[in-house]
């Protein structure tokens, strides 16, 4: 089978990552190890392993051509119609990535799953970000929101994300998917919380779902995706929300403090909630050296010094 034309997609234009350049190593069909309620593809049995999949010389020869006809990637994303590392030949296509890629990042979307494989462990080791999913802690809540393929443990992943964050010397991202009724409640929340704390990614996205479900599924308010961010005390969180809305209000030193003491903020934060006056206070407490503003995986945290 004939992949070449299909592998690629974009580059597309990406607010936390720049000019993405998307690569599909499962283009045919969907071959997922989970088949989450809220996922946007069609539903489908899961797999363990892919059984249908672009060679690497496929992919690397579609990789080299978009490269050679778009003047401006920021980032190689490799992603799949499912679960990228169910591809057999991950380490070799990672290494092969990394001779052509010059200047550009390499990034990879991961539901988390294989991260105690040893052999996909270090082979994630030499991307620029790993982004991974961590929806629920408690087995309960993964098993019904997450729908897994028999074997995983949750517990391990915890672990092994654990120990990738203290030998990468790169970026680790996790991201949180929050649906009503499942992982909303208070001690899931909880149990997320302590776990993101052991792990100590650079940065959590959290967010819901904002396209048409493979299953009955629903969104949690914005309401609740800042709630889930202030419970997430001194962790760089950034609330990915479609239309958020904007509640400005005037704050003085203190009270910008005591926010970013809570938690930092990121620029768009920054814009949805400070009026002027407060981001004008903001710049001068940057200026006087009481808050830094850090480059944490992609965005921009406004962070207590």
């Amino acid at each position: 089978m004939a992949y070449s034309n299909s592998i690629i997609f974009g580059p597309v234009p990406s607010r936390r990552f720049g000019i993405s350049l998307g690569v599909d190593l499962s283009p045919s069909t969907k071959q997922c190890n989970f088949d989450c309620l809220y996922c946007e593809l069609e539903k489908a049995k899961t797999v363990d392993k892919m059984t249908s999949f672009p060679s690497v010389s496929e992919v690397i020869s579609a990789i080299k051509e978009a490269i050679a006809k778009h003047s401006k990637i920021d980032v190689i994303t490799i992603t799949a119609n499912g679960e990228p590392t169910l591809y057999p030949n991950l380490p070799e296509l990672i290494d092969e990535i990394n001779k052509i890629k010059g200047e550009i990042k390499t990034m990879i979307l991961s539901n988390g799953s294989t991260i105690y494989d040893d052999r996909i462990y270090k082979a994630l080791l030499k991307l620029d970000t790993v982004k991974l999913s961590l929806d629920c802690v408690s087995q309960k809540c993964f098993k019904k929101l997450d729908r897994i393929h028999s074997g995983i443990d949750i517990e391990k992943m915890i672990e092994s994300m654990i120990s990738f964050r203290k030998e990468t010397k790169n970026r680790l991202v996790l991201e949180i998917l929050f649906v009503k009724t499942l992982n909303d409640k208070e001690e899931e929340i909880n149990l997320l919380y302590k776990a993101v704390k052991a792990i100590n990614p650079h940065r959590v996205d959290i967010g819901t779902i904002d396209r048409p479900p493979a299953y009955e599924a629903e969104a949690v308010s914005f309401e609740t995706l800042e709630k889930v961010a202030n419970t997430f005390e001194g962790i760089n969180v950034n609330i990915a929300y479609k239309n958020r809305p904007k509640q400005i209000n005037s704050f003085d030193e203190k009270e910008i403090k005591a926010l970013l003491t809570r938690r930092p903020l990121t620029s768009e934060d920054v814009g949805n909630m400070f009026d002027e006056d407060s981001k004008e206070l903001l710049k001068k407490l940057v200026i006087k050296g009481e808050v830094k503003q850090v480059d944490s995986g992609g965005l921009n945290f406004y962070k207590i010094c």
